[in-house]
């Protein structure tokens, strides 16, 4: 009973800066008193001083932590490349370890059903969120899976300075070489902070190429000298993952529509010359050109003569023939009968 009076004890008698803050002595220790105190400090002070306090007193510790696990924010990790085979348990068994998660699950596509190779992982306290951030790196189900806080998505690794000095890209990659086997492999250069094989989606077979990210930049570039490239049998590529993205080619004229530049005389402008002020031979300027008339033309007042009438034109008769008589007698046309209908002789 004693130790607990004096524990009680021990809390309401704060020293801070060398000051006494009693609870119960003086308005002095009100809280509207110490936030006044506080409020000039700087963050780094401030900090300072709660982890002095929270190493002495039990109780403001557990206030701290209480305080700091209240957002969920701090105790959210996002996980990235994870295998297509991965489930929300083998994701949250391989993250239990540094302590009691509250909600893990691996992200699926609605319209296929198979996984986007991601997921999440909330966990009961902060500490525990510390404790996965300071080994980021995790070997789950054959694939080296990463991970970070939660709110900063993936601006967090792209926001890594020399992240384009430690990437490397692996080309050429037999279709036996799994993901473990290029780490084990290439591990021998350095630390290795990512890295996997790249599979198909749909069938789960290696794409023959992966990536490889090392923790220093001097371990990447021992990786790209390394004249030993053989692995599975194969001579792989090893460069700088920026260098093998494709960059927009550089559209040339073919020699045949070359502009190239003709010679001009002496008195033309030539682009990109300077010209003096001399006129060219054989001309001079300004040139003297003879002035128009200054009398105007006018027609004449007299009105249009009209064509004049031809008379009508008379053309002599055409005698018509008369048509041939037939071997017997009778004509060649056949005659016609009353009404104009064909004569018919029985």
């Amino acid at each position: 009973m004693e130790d607990v009076k004096k524990r009680k004890m021990e809390d309401d008698n704060i020293l801070i800066n060398g000051q006494d803050f009693n609870s119960s002595s003086s308005s002095s220790s009100s809280q509207d008193h110490l936030r006044s105190l506080l409020d000039p400090l700087s963050k780094s002070q401030l900090v300072d001083l709660l982890s002095r306090l929270g190493s002495q007193y039990p109780s403001i510790a557990e206030e701290i932590k209480s305080v700091a696990s209240a957002d969920p924010v701090h105790r959210k990790l996002f996980v990235r490349g994870l295998a297509w085979n991965t489930t929300s348990e083998t994701l949250c068994a391989a993250f239990r370890v540094h302590g009691e998660i509250e909600e893990g699950a691996v992200i699926y596509d609605k319209a296929t059903g198979k996984s986007r190779g991601y997921g999440f992982i909330t966990y009961k306290h902060m500490e525990s969120t510390q404790s996965a951030l300071r080994a980021p790196s995790k070997l789950i189900d054959g694939r080296l899976a990463v991970c970070n806080l939660a709110c900063e998505g993936l601006s967090g690794v792209s926001a890594v300075p020399d992240l384009a000095q430690r990437k490397l890209y692996i080309g050429g990659l037999s279709p036996e070489v799994t993901t473990e086997v290029l780490l084990n492999f290439f591990g021998r250069h350095g630390e290795i902070e990512e890295g996997s094989v790249a599979y198909d989606k749909d069938t789960n077979e290696s794409r023959g190429f992966g990536f490889v990210t090392y923790k220093t930049v001097e371990a990447a570039k021992k990786a790209v000298d390394d004249p030993h490239k053989t692995l599975g049998g194969r001579t792989i590529i090893v460069k700088l993952a920026d260098t093998h993205k494709g960059k927009p080619p550089q559209t040339q004229l073919p020699a045949a529509v070359v502009p190239v530049p003709l010679p001009l005389g002496a008195g033309y402008p030539q682009a990109g010359k300077a010209h003096a002020n001399t006129p060219p031979v054989g001309y001079s300027y300004p040139q003297n050109v003879p002035p128009y008339p200054t009398s105007s033309y006018t027609s004449p007042n007299t009105a249009p003569v009209l064509y004049p009438t031809q008379p009508p034109i008379s053309y002599p008769p055409i005698p018509l023939k008369k048509d041939p008589i037939g071997p017997i007698g009778h004509p060649a046309t056949a005659p016609v009968g009353m009404g104009g209908y064909p004569f018919y002789k029985h």
